[in-house]
């Protein structure tokens, strides 16, 4: 389906007088400023999975939205409202307000058994062409936001060389069984045949959550870091300038405290060197956001961290993310 929004933003006051005349006769209140507002249309694609009208599509296509109305292929329109969005999955959950006829309910598939080489069709409305099927391959599994070039998401996509193009926004991804394994939501603006789909079974568990009008949970600690190998720190080591030296080994480096975080309560500085939580061995950066995404709110981890020459447990207590950020 197609989805359009209108939303009204604001502009830069313009002066209410801007006649010497009419400044010099009114005075003080040639301050006063006409505010100016001008709406902002927008479009996208999405798909119906339940009989009473519910859609998942992306949040950038409805975020902030004071209208939406979707179209059917079948040439239908209804006013639908926006029930949530969570910004940093880029999901969001459309209902029509007064569904009337039987509609089209897609089949959701199960992204968990998706392999690369597997059938890729993208549908959607690519720059205002409604109903444009394109055909690829999967091209990656669990390609993170980070690489994609969106750090301030938590998704590992879908890649696939479907045709994805503006407008394709929310629309679904099918496999060749006609099952959405995925939700088109991004390209590479400096390449061809390189698109991105949020898996659906992703979107499968916090759907309720946002037809319900509630806040996603994602827990976080509050720290910005990189994965360390021995040969990055013998690298650093070797620098004469590096501000600090690293030990040689395998795991995650802070390199950023937020303020006003779990990790600064927890005592975390720039320079440790995570190696371990509750026990279990981390080697890259993503495997730990991995584990503080699973870990729940206000659940305490315990982290193995190096110092410099000295090894020290801490533990944090995650909390809710509240604003989007790259941060785990």
């Amino acid at each position: 389906m197609r989805i359009d929004t209108e939303k009204t933003i604001a502009s830069q006051a313009e002066p209410l007088f801007e006649d010497p005349f009419f400044r010099e006769f009114f005075g003080d209140r040639f301050g006063a400023q006409i505010p100016r507002e001008r709406q902002v249309r927008g479009q996208g694609s999405g798909f119906i999975t339940q009989k009473d009208g519910i859609i998942l599509t992306n949040a950038h296509v409805v975020s902030g939205a004071d209208r939406v109305t979707v179209t059917l292929k079948d040439g239908r329109e209804f006013a639908a409202v926006v029930q949530g969005t969570d910004e940093v999955t880029d999901l969001a959950v459309v209902k029509i307000e007064n569904p009337a006829g039987d509609l089209p309910i897609a089949t959701l598939g199960n992204s968990a058994q998706v392999q690369v080489g597997d059938w890729a069709i993208a549908v959607g409305n690519p720059v205002g062409l409604n109903n444009t099927v394109t055909l690829g391959i999967i091209s990656t599994l669990t390609r993170s936001s980070a690489q994609v070039g969106i750090p301030d998401k938590r998704i590992d996509f879908l890649q696939t060389d479907a045709a994805i193009n503006p407008g394709n926004s929310g629309g679904p991804l099918l496999n060749e069984q006609g099952e959405v394994i995925g939700i088109n939501t991004a390209i590479r603006p400096d390449a061809n045949g390189i698109g991105f789909a949020i898996p659906i079974d992703q979107a499968k568990t916090i759907t309720n959550t946002l037809a319900m009008g509630k806040q996603v949970p994602h827990p976080y600690i509050g720290v910005q870091m990189r994965t360390m190998t021995p040969e990055l720190a013998r690298q650093n080591n070797s620098n004469p300038n590096s501000p600090f030296s690293l030990p040689e080994v395998e795991g995650v480096l802070i390199v950023r405290v937020l303020p006003n975080t779990p990790a600064e309560a927890a005592g975390l500085r720039l320079g440790d060197v995570i190696t371990a939580i509750d026990s279990q061995t981390i080697n890259d950066a993503g495997q730990l956001q991995s584990i503080v995404d699973g870990s729940g709110l206000n659940k305490s981890l315990q982290l193995n961290i190096i110092r410099g020459d000295r090894a020290l447990k801490l533990k944090v207590v995650t909390s809710q993310l509240k604003n989007i950020s790259s941060t785990p």
